[in-house]
C-alpha cells in the first residue's frame, strides 16, 4: 500500500484525479514503488513493456542516448507525471530511455495486472488515450513554436511546460526546475550559449533566479507574458 502522502500527491495530479474510483483504487492497490538511483534507468529504448510509470519524487529524463553518448531529451518528468503508456497502447518496445537525473521514486503500474484490468474494463482505455493525446498536444505546440516563435518565447514556453508537468499537474505548486543549461539547450535544439544569454536576461527582468543546475521561477505572470508575446514591456 502506498504511503498516505503519495496518495495525496496522486489526487493532485490532473490525470489521476479524473479517473473513476475503481481505476484509482486499482492503481493504489497494484502499484509498486521503486527507488531509482541517479543516472540509473527506469527502462531503456527497445525494452519490452513492463508497466506504466508515475514519478513520485525526483526527476526522470525521457529521451535517447546514442552509442557515442550524444543525448536527445524530449521531456523531463517530475512529480506527478506519468510516462511509458505508449508501449501499452501500440504493443511495441520502448521508444526512448527513461533515466533518473537524481535519486528518484517512481510508481509502476505493472503490465500483467494492468492488461487484465483493461481486458475486464475496456472503457478505461479511454484514460490512456487521454493521457497520450495530452502529450501529443504539447508536441504539436512545440513544433509550432520552433517554426513561428522567438527563442525567448520558446524558452519561456518550455519552462512553463515543465512547471505544468506537460499538463499532468492540476496546479503549479513547485516553482523550482531541476535542469542544467546543457539539458535545456538540448531540449530546445539551440546552443548552450544562447540558453545562457536568454536565462541571464530573464534573471535581470526578475522572472527567474538561477542556481546550480536549477532554475527558480519567481514571477510566473512575467514568464507567461514572455511565452505569449516574446518580450516584456519596458
Amino acid at each position: 500500500m502506498l504511503d498516505a502522502i503519495y496518495i495525496k500527491h496522486l489526487h493532485q495530479n490532473a490525470w489521476f484525479s479524473h479517473l473513476d474510483l475503481p481505476f484509482q483504487n486499482f492503481i493504489i492497490e497494484h502499484g509498486k514503488k521503486y527507488s531509482i538511483e541517479k543516472n540509473a534507468a527506469v527502462f531503456h529504448a527497445q525494452d519490452l513493456f513492463d508497466g506504466v510509470y508515475g514519478v513520485l519524487e525526483g526527476s526522470i529524463s525521457l529521451g535517447y542516448i546514442d552509442v557515442n553518448g550524444n543525448e536527445a531529451i524530449a521531456a523531463i518528468a517530475e512529480p506527478i507525471m506519468w510516462f511509458g503508456e505508449i508501449s501499452l497502447i501500440d504493443q511495441q518496445p520502448r521508444s526512448h530511455d527513461a533515466i533518473a537525473l537524481k535519486k528518484s521514486v517512481v510508481l509502476q503500474i505493472p503490465a500483467q495486472p494492468l492488461k487484465a484490468f483493461l481486458l475486464q474494463n475496456p472503457y478505461y482505455w479511454y484514460y490512456f488515450a487521454l493521457l497520450s493525446s495530452q502529450k501529443l498536444r504539447y508536441v504539436f505546440l512545440e513544433q509550432i513554436a520552433i517554426q513561428t516563435q522567438s527563442i525567448s518565447q520558446r524558452l519561456a514556453q518550455r519552462l512553463l511546460f515543465i512547471l505544468e508537468g506537460y499538463g499532468n499537474r492540476s496546479c503549479i505548486q513547485d516553482f523550482n526546475i531541476q535542469i542544467s543549461q546543457d539539458q535545456l539547450a538540448n531540449m530546445l535544439t539551440i546552443s548552450r550559449q544562447t540558453v545562457n544569454q536568454e536565462l541571464n536576461l530573464f534573471e535581470k527582468q526578475g522572472i527567474i533566479q538561477l542556481g546550480f543546475k536549477k532554475i527558480e521561477v519567481i514571477d510566473i505572470e512575467k514568464l507567461k507574458k514572455v511565452a505569449a508575446v516574446g518580450y516584456l514591456k519596458q
